[in-house]
């Protein structure tokens, strides 16, 4: 990295990533003036041929990058990565281990989502049927349950 004449960085000044030079395109990288191919060519490489570096995708390959097998970063950062909302995968989940939880936790994601434009709308609608759909087996088995007992429990039997 270059310094400027007073010897110490300009704080400033972005670092280059990995130590490499700045771009300056006064000084093309392949040595050849701007218009004209480095083949000798026209316009390249003949369709079919081989590449003259012995590649077979010539100047694609890793040694293009100099080492680096996914080129260089962006310049603008990180790209957007939606996320999935935790509550819409945490209703779906529960639903199948308590499922008045996944109602709980479905509304919520909802209601999250709605604020934050996370991913996982149909993930949370589906934590929100499924709870339900349990929860109401669930109260339609405790009072068949229920009615089991009162009507074996009403029975009388006579000696």
């Amino acid at each position: 990295m270059t310094y400027p004449p007073g010897g110490a960085p300009d704080p400033y000044q972005q670092p280059q990533p990995y130590g490499q030079q700045p771009y300056d395109p006064a000084t093309p990288s392949s040595g050849q003036p701007y218009g004209q191919p480095s083949s000798g060519q026209p316009y390249g490489q003949p369709y079919g041929a081989q590449p003259s570096s012995g590649q077979p995708y010539g100047q694609y390959g890793q040694d293009a990058y100099k080492g680096q097998p996914y080129g260089q970063q962006q310049a603008y950062g990180q790209p957007y990565v939606p996320t999935t909302n935790t509550m819409a995968i945490l209703a779906l989940v529960f639903a199948f281990i308590f499922a008045p939880a996944a109602i709980v936790l479905g509304h919520i994601a909802r209601k999250q989502i709605r604020q934050t434009g996370e991913q996982g709308q149909g993930l949370a609608t589906a934590g929100l049927w499924l709870g339900y759909i349990i929860t109401g087996f669930y109260v339609l088995a405790c009072a068949a349950w229920l009615i089991a007992v009162v009507a074996l429990g009403n029975t009388t039997t006579s000696p």
